[in-house]
């Protein structure tokens, strides 16, 4: 069959609809990606993850075996294959107890663990300055709606070397950190959004440090005194040990086809270190590593280039430094990023990226292009009448930096610790009420959690796209946002509460 294809003649401008170029590959590749091949790609990462204490996290052996495994098959594939560095924090400590004290209009000295607590991992700093409210909502809304820092434009204005006042809510406490940072803030201050039960400080481990700044989070009270004390001044003091480690992404890139025109497709590798990760996310990586390996011989016209991101459990970190690794060009290579987190969970949901925002849920629609490759799965789908759902773009997986620079996303995935609801049950089976995957993020994600019909079905869906943006991408837009719209991702896994 694959030689048949090969010969076809790729000169000739074929139609869109079905028996085009695309289709005919579409059909050939979905046909060699069988799910008993995936199941084993799975086998063998259960097996890794048992010889190595239990689990496949960033930082340990675990993880490099997964690397060095997946490496190894795309190597011998014949794909040009690199392992990308990243950093991710190895450990942290505090050696002092961190200062803020306003030192004017009006001298404050306020209590740590009670008035404020040290953002894990901050980085060490001491700095005085003046701070600056940043697009905060004083007096605070009955229910949650403050989105203080989430964008860049939030930061409009912002004077370079102040420390940024910035209010709880809406997006992730990592996304307002990355943008104050990028705005040039000496220090930052996240405050508690006000309602009840959202007033006091509390321990927590964000997973970001780029910022290269002190970092706290305080009462509201704290923060509501200083946003409204005119010109507050305040030392912020941060006395910590930082160490960071090195993983690698897994890039691998198709020897043929047009490198200005990239198709991406991506899942991550690592699991929590609480257990083997074989739904999360063995199934993503299983499902496109095969994909990845069954085209090896097709003649795409696009270039194929499939991501196994490091330390997404822990701050998406391996496709967010990805992301901002790349130039400008390097961005608008990209024509679609497709992700794939999940595709196996055992009360399984077929759900689709909203691309579109259809569903008028949570985070708006994704960059044009997102809506086309939504409707581009709901083709595969309704071709073989299998009911499927939106999912909100809500930037809890690696697509969340593609999306903030513009590249038009999709994907699949099946669930994670969410209930499943009654009419979910009704279309796809299974038990309402009850987890889509119970064992999410537990020891119990072992290769007995895997839904072997949602796995099968799933890397048939990723087999078809992948082919089919192979040879047609011509229903996405090339990316045409500004640098100067671009924004921080609204959501980031490991970030904290919001």
């Amino acid at each position: 069959m694959v030689a048949a294809a090969v010969i076809l003649p790729l000169s000739v401008s074929a139609p869109a609809e079905a028996g085009s170029l695309d289709d005919v590959f579409a059909k050939v590749l979905v046909a060699k990606v069988k799910g008993e091949n995936v199941k084993k790609h799975l086998d063998a990462l259960q097996a890794i993850a048992t010889a190595n204490g239990g689990n496949r996290a960033a930082g340990t052996p675990g993880y490099n075996a997964s690397r060095d495994y997946v490496a190894k098959k795309l190597r011998a594939a014949g794909y040009k294959v690199t392992l990308d560095p990243i950093n991710f924090v190895e450990s942290w400590s505090e050696n002092t107890p961190p200062v803020l004290a306003q030192t004017s209009p009006t001298p404050k000295t306020y209590t740590p663990g009670t008035d404020f607590v040290t953002f894990e991992p901050s980085p060490a700093g001491d700095v005085t300055a003046q701070v600056q409210g940043v697009d905060l909502v004083l007096p605070p809304t009955p229910t949650p709606t403050s989105t203080s820092g989430c964008e860049t434009s939030d930061f409009n204005g912002f004077v370079a070397g102040r420390i940024a006042l910035i209010q709880r809510g809406t997006c992730p406490f990592a996304t307002k950190v990355l943008n104050a940072g990028r705005a040039g803030a000496s220090g930052i201050i996240i405050f508690n959004e006000g309602q009840p039960g959202r007033t006091d400080p509390f321990p927590l481990n964000i997973g970001e440090w780029r910022a290269g700044i002190p970092m706290v989070f305080s009462s509201f009270a704290v923060g509501n005194e200083l946003a409204t004390a005119p010109g507050a001044t305040v030392r912020l003091k941060v006395d910590s040990n930082l160490v960071l480690g090195t993983n690698h992404n897994v890039i691998a890139e198709s020897r043929h086809g047009n490198p200005g025109n990239v198709v991406m497709i991506g899942a991550h590798l690592d699991s929590v270190p609480e257990g083997p990760g074989i739904n999360d996310n063995g199934s993503g990586t299983a499902a496109i590593l095969e994909t990845a390996l069954q085209m090896r011989h097709f003649p795409v016209k696009n270039k194929m280039r499939f991501a196994f991101w490091a330390a997404e459990e822990i701050g998406l970190l391996g496709s967010d430094q990805y992301v901002a690794k790349l130039s400008q060009a390097e961005q608008d290579k990209i024509r679609l990023y497709l992700n794939f987190d999940m595709v196996a969970s055992p009360n399984y949901a077929y759900k689709l990226y909203d691309g579109d925002d259809s569903d008028a849920t949570g985070a708006p629609a994704g960059p044009p292009g997102s809506a086309q490759i939504e409707k581009q799965l709901e083709r595969f789908f309704d071709r073989r009448n299998l009911g499927h759902v939106g999912t909100d773009f809500d930037g809890r997986s690696d697509y969340g930096p593609f999306i903030a620079v513009g590249i038009p996303s999709g994907g699949i995935f099946t669930g994670a610790e969410g209930l499943k609801t009654p009419a979910e049950a009704a279309l796809f089976g299974g038990t309402a009420g009850v987890a889509y995957d119970v064992c999410y993020h537990l020891a119990c994600d072992t290769i007995t959690n895997v839904n072997l019909t949602a796995l099968d079905v799933n890397s048939d869906a990723i087999a078809d796209s992948a082919a089919r943006y192979a040879f047609n991408t011509r229903d996405i837009p090339v990316n045409a946002l500004a640098p100067s719209a671009r924004v921080a991702p609204k959501a980031t896994v490991g970030s904290g509460a919001r």
